[in-house]
């Protein structure tokens, strides 16, 4: 196994990374500069583009270009244009509120939460958006809304409550795009940090990434764990396999919050990292169908 930063962009919040099997690269955003990034892995080249608003996650589009979750709302991005098109503002009487992680279901659906951008009140909750530009509200309460993902037949939904530590797993009706009843899938403690963003392997196992700890988790389907990954960055944010063969784990790394002593042991914090030689192996990112 190797773990080494591809890209030290220093990203002030990176979070999402997201692989274009049909591009070859890697997109993730930078929340809070904020910005889009992309990584060329074969030639190593990198490119930004600036947001006009803080922008949670993104998720690619069927038509091309992509959907994001952003400060405003929902939007659509065509980065060959630079243009934004904000399509619905769900929390409009919100004004402290933003979203954070999102990502599509199996149905061209695109799923994303909100939270408290001060990290204080409960105010975050999970909006579904169809590709018909509907959107619906489930209920949460959480302070800061996180890694939505599915297993791979899709009736099972991870959802993360980063304050509380703990990560839950819903019951999903797929066919009609519905969380059901959840469980506790893990509880983190103070020593392990807060669980951020996470990604599903093709084994139905689950990589949770560590943000204050500097470590990505594999967890079994029962919610114990199978490994642990240590990486030379404490904020850890997010995770998601790529490459031509979905064999390389690609984790997102942040410096808010980080003092100029914790720089100083860890540089290329706010970089994007490999992690190869794992031998497990991902699935594509499904597309929005709007």
């Amino acid at each position: 196994m190797r773990i080494e930063c591809v890209a030290d962009t220093r990203c002030i919040l990176g979070e999402g990374p997201l692989w274009d099997e049909r591009g070859q690269c890697l997109y993730w955003v930078d929340i809070k500069a904020p910005a889009i990034w992309r990584l060329d892995p074969v030639s190593g080249e990198t490119r930004s583009w600036i947001m006009p608003y803080r922008i949670g996650a993104i998720a690619m589009r069927e038509k091309g270009g992509f959907v994001a979750a952003m400060k405003p709302g929902f939007a659509i991005i065509d980065l060959d244009s630079n243009s934004v098109e904000v399509i619905s503002k769900p929390e409009k009487n919100l004004p402290d509120n933003r979203f954070n992680d999102g990502a599509c279901d199996a149905r061209g659906r695109f799923w994303a939460g909100t939270m408290d951008d001060m990290e204080a009140a409960p105010t975050g909750d999970l909006y579904r958006l169809d590709p018909d530009g509907n959107v619906k509200r489930f209920h949460a309460g959480f302070v800061i809304t996180n890694g939505i993902r599915w297993t791979s037949d899709g009736k099972k939904l991870y959802f993360v409550d980063s304050a509380s530590r703990t990560i839950w797993r819903h019951d999903f009706d797929l066919e009609n795009g519905n969380p059901g009843p959840r469980r506790i899938f893990a509880k983190l403690t103070e020593l392990d940090g807060w669980p951020d963003g996470l990604c599903v392997d093709a084994e139905d196992h689950v990589w949770g990434a560590h943000w204050g700890a500097g470590r990505v988790t594999r967890y079994r389907p029962d919610g114990s764990i199978e490994r642990t990954l240590e990486l030379p960055a404490s904020n850890v944010t997010c995770c998601s396999f790529g490459g031509a063969d979905f064999d390389t784990l690609y984790v997102t790394t942040a410096r808010i919050g980080l003092s100029e002593g914790q720089l100083s042991l860890n540089p290329q914090s706010g970089g994007l990292f490999v992690v190869t030689g794992l031998g497990v192996r991902g699935t594509p990112a499904h597309r929005f169908g709007g």
